[in-house]
């Protein structure tokens, strides 16, 4: 498995046995067991190195030993005797107990080197205190602990390549943790894609920084302060140049930090880490052994601190985190901005996310917020869609800090409306991350979006920091045009509000449109059907020329992309590869105009997670995974419970879909136009059935559909039938009827006394006679072919019954065909040439990329037909034409109603209305 469906597989599994267990006490379990079970292999995976042979370290690994203890405690920082391994549990999991387990994690804080207390100090407490929460007794809680450790025990900590998967897996079970967590989640998990955004904000700051020291007060589960580590990895390629510094006041989430760093195979001396408030006991500390004071500045600092969080202000003003001011005591949002501003190098970096309210909020919090900007620290303030974070919908910002700028203006941000809809959160997509990203970077003003606003401007708004004051980012207001809505036409300013695509398009306008006065136009009078306006804009020389311009900014992309991922498999750098591409890809994009860049770039996006994750298997496990198939494994009801089912194979890398495309052509068509076929007839039968009515359809013993009354029963239909075709009859049914009731030379008799019937159209026997069989067959061919009387519901049976019967052999024929061309499928990819493989390969990664690219053009242009066709329609009727209609449909009810008879009273009443109607009313 890749490490994608691993962690899906894990979490299923995981939540499925959770029951009514808190999910953050399971949080604390599952992973809990899993650091666990990382530290027992790096140390058996240590002193293996060094020499002991695996099978001794049952007789060295013990407390005893002190030899061994220390040379552990020297360089991993920790000890665990062998019979407090995780793989030990494995072996005797069946004798296991809670017990066991608290004792190991007690027993390994007696091992920490002092050194490496910050690190591993009490690490386990959180596992050690919900354990005692998986069951009632002992025996059920050593019950769903040795399921648990069935679990954990599929996740790889070896290799080197194992810790990306198990840190990816890490970073999978927290959100999904998160998710279920309720308010508590904030506590230690910054959405992933949030936590992008700030990384790559902050790691284009300290790009070609030798060394980096990045501080998060608030750190939770570290995800944010790994996103920055591989933000700056990516760009300086050395991940021992990152110092990490954590503090977090929540022990669980503490554990949490300091877990999620060491798994990352984070170097001791690199992490940093305290437990504690950060606002009452600040970082700069105080040397145990020499007893001096060592204050703590940072290249970076990133947080997600709590929102509006109570806090105890410093009872004398002496604390130089604040000489800016003290943040209210009911909320600390400014407390932590300033903590963290404090902590900065003067050519650092400060990203942090805050609620909303930070930006207007009167009293205390305004005059830091002037301090801020009249002193330049505020870089940008984006703000971020609402309902983004776990445990609360309110809305939030990322507000970017330096301690020295030479620019004073601010950059104002409205991402609020790029995202994509998850469940029942939002989430920004890969788009709105690198629109974000550039923009901030490249501080790029851009109408509806950002803007960059001078501090001269926010000082007359004073100093109030609201998003919408400075960009509007709301739709506009649909205008109606006076004259055009009593008249007709166009308005000349609502075309001009396309001159996006009329400066790209040259000559486009002058053909759609014609002038009908100075100040308005219409489409032309041949162009008013869809079919002649699509073909008038497509067809056009400016719109050809902008398709040919845009398939030429990508030529000999494809073979680029083919050569660097597939030929130059092996030298591909993984950390780097992504960011690569992209800059090819906005490079080329620069060539063509209209398209937007980020509506590309999402596809490129979408298309690279599976590249991406086919790269690191083929890198991790070796060339040979591209001819791996796997049991496709699926959940099916057994014994009215979920079971997981092997339903067939899956490609590890190569989708049996594309392997028949490309290598079983014929076989792939043909299955094409089976499914096709099916599909013709399934939608026929479901015609007929639309259009029988209720009383047709019949109901209880006379009903023709199935329980759900939304579709024919098979049986239901011939019940039905039957005695509808039984009464039917003819000269040549009367004669066959009375062939089935002869037997004998009498059989001959009546063949050769009836010439008139189509004896011709049955298969005799060997005797010159016909079966019965046959004759049956005949007779009811015969009725089924009757001239039936017009709405009569006997043909509309026929067919459905011919249908139905076509339908259940053809998904009879698909399914033999597809288990044949599936097995041929599985036997292809475990047998595939390397060049094949390759060729695939380049088909699966770049050519359907290239492919979903290429349609972008294509789309384009459909948006502008489509707003042309709503000027169109938006005028084409006018008031006027209204209003005439309106009076015609008025005269004719009121001749309708001078038609009418009936009591006098009544026809007095009709009278006066008809009167008023046709307004002849006095």
């Amino acid at each position: 498995m890749n490490k994608q469906q691993l962690a899906s597989q894990i979490w299923k599994a995981a939540n499925k046995m959770r029951g009514s267990l808190d999910a953050n006490d399971y949080k604390d379990l599952i992973l809990g067991l899993m650091f666990y079970k990382y530290l027992s292999t790096r140390e058996v995976e240590f002193f293996v190195s060094n020499g002991l042979p695996i099978e001794s370290l049952e007789v060295h690994l013990n407390g005893e030993n002190e030899r061994r203890v220390a040379q552990a405690q020297d360089q991993l920082g920790y000890f665990i005797e062998h019979q407090d391994l995780f793989s030990t549990w494995e072996d005797d999991l069946n004798e296991l107990r809670p017990s066991k387990v608290i004792e190991a994690t007690q027993a390994f804080d007696a091992k920490v080197n002092p050194a490496y207390k910050s690190i591993f100090h009490e690490i386990f407490s959180p596992l050690a205190a919900a354990v005692p929460k998986l069951g009632t007794d002992a025996t059920a809680q050593g019950k769903k602990l040795r399921e648990l450790i069935r679990i954990v025990r599929d996740i790889p900590t070896g290799s080197r390549q194992d810790y990306d998967v198990l840190g990816y897996v890490y970073e999978y079970l927290i959100s999904h943790f998160a998710a279920n967590a309720g308010k508590s989640a904030g506590e230690f998990y910054t959405p992933h894609q949030v936590s992008l955004v700030m990384a790559e904000i902050v790691g284009h700051h300290l790009k070609g920084r030798d060394s980096i020291q990045v501080y998060d007060p608030t750190s939770g589960s570290a995800s944010l302060l790994l996103n920055i580590g591989e933000a700056i990895t990516r760009r300086s390629g050395n991940p021992d140049s990152i110092q990490y510094y954590a503090q977090e006041l929540k022990k669980a989430a503490y554990s949490l930090t300091r877990m999620n760093l060491v798994m990352r195979d984070i170097k001791p001396a690199n992490i940093v880490t305290r437990e504690g408030d950060s606002l009452g006991a600040d970082w700069p500390m105080i040397d145990p052994h020499t007893n001096e004071y060592h204050p703590l500045f940072v290249d970076a600092v990133v947080s997600n601190p709590p929102y509006s969080a109570e806090w105890e202000r410093p009872k004398t003003g002496s604390d130089p985190r604040f000489a800016y001011g003290l943040a209210p005591e009911k909320t600390a949002d400014y407390a932590f901005l300033l903590h963290e501003l404090y902590h900065l190098k003067d050519d650092g970096i400060l990203a942090i996310v805050l609620p909303h309210g930070v930006l207007f909020r009167g009293g205390e919090e305004a005059s830091i917020r002037t301090q801020l900007v009249e002193r330049n620290h505020i870089d940008a303030i984006i703000g971020l869609p609402a309902n983004i974070f776990y445990g609360t919908g309110i809305a939030t910002i990322i507000m970017i800090l330096k301690k020295q700028r030479d620019d004073d203006s601010i950059l104002f941000v409205d991402a609020s409306k790029g995202f994509s809809k998850m469940g029942k959160k939002n989430e920004l997509r890969h788009r709105d991350i690198r629109k974000i990203v550039d923009t901030v970077t490249e501080r790029r003003s851009e109408d509806k979006y950002s803007r960059l606003v001078s501090k001269h401007e926010i000082k007359d708004n004073h100093y109030n920091l609201n998003i919408p004051r400075y960009v509007d980012s709301s739709e506009p207001a649909e205008t109606w045009d006076i004259y055009a809505t009593m008249f007709g036409g166009i308005p000349q300013t609502e075309i001009d509000a396309l001159s996006t695509y009329w400066d790209a398009l040259p000559g486009l306008r002058e053909t759609v449109f014609t002038s009908t006065t100075e100040t308005h136009a219409r489409v032309r009078e041949d162009l008013h059907s869809k079919n002649q306006l699509v073909e008038a804009v497509r067809q056009h020389p400016s719109t050809q020329a902008f398709m040919r311009d845009y398939v030429q900014a990508f030529a000999g992309w494809d073979e680029i992309l083919g050569d660097t991922l597939v030929e130059g498999l092996n030298e591909v750098n993984m950390t780097t590869i992504e960011g690569e591409l992209r800059n090819q890809l906005f490079e080329r994009l620069q060539q063509v105009p209209i398209v937007d860049d980020y509506t590309v770039y999402q596809i490129f996006a979408d298309h690279w997670f599976t590249t991406n994750r086919d790269l690191e298997v083929l890198k991790g496990q070796g060339w040979g995974t591209i001819r791996q198939v796997e049991p496709n494994m699926v959940l099916k009801k057994k014994d009215g419970k979920n079971t997981e089912v092997q339903d067939g194979w899956l490609g590890t890398i190569l989708p049996f879909g594309l392997v028949q495309k490309e290598l079983l052509t014929k076989d792939f068509e043909e299955l094409s136009i089976m499914e096709v076929r099916l599909a013709e007839a399934q939608e026929r039968v479901a015609e007929l059935f639309d259009s029988l009515s209720e009383e047709q359809l019949g109901s209880g013993d006379t009903s023709i559909t199935n329980a759900a009354g939304d579709a024919f029963a098979v049986g239901g239909v011939k019940d039905r039938l039957a005695p509808l075709l039984e009464d039917i009859t003819s000269p040549e049914i009367d004669v066959l009827s009375e062939y089935l009731e002869t037997k004998g030379a009498a059989k001959k008799r009546i063949i050769t006394a009836h010439p008139e019937v189509d004896w011709a159209s049955m298969t005799p026997n060997k005797s010159g006679t016909y079966t019965d069989t046959v004759v049956r067959k005949r007779i009811e061919d015969l009725r089924r072919a009757s001239d039936f009387a017009e709405g009569a519901i006997e043909p509309v049976l026929i067919e459905a019954l011919d249908l139905l019967d076509e339908v259940k052999e053809a998904k009879k024929a698909i399914t033999d065909r597809e288990a044949k061309i599936h097995l041929e499928t599985k036997n292809l990819i475990e047998t595939l040439d390397d060049e094949t493989a390759k060729r695939l390969l380049r088909m699966k990664w770049v050519r359907g990329m290239l492919t979903d690219i290429e349609s972008v053009p294509t789309q384009t242009i459909n948006e502008l037909i489509d707003e042309i066709e709503h000027l169109d329609a938006k005028y084409a009727t006018t008031l006027s034409d209204i209003g005439k209609r309106a009076n015609e449909a008025q005269t004719n009810l009121a001749e309708m109603m001078g038609r009418l008879t009936g009591p006098q009273r009544d026809m007095e009443g009709i009278h006066e209305l008809a009167t008023i109607l046709s307004g002849e009313q006095a």
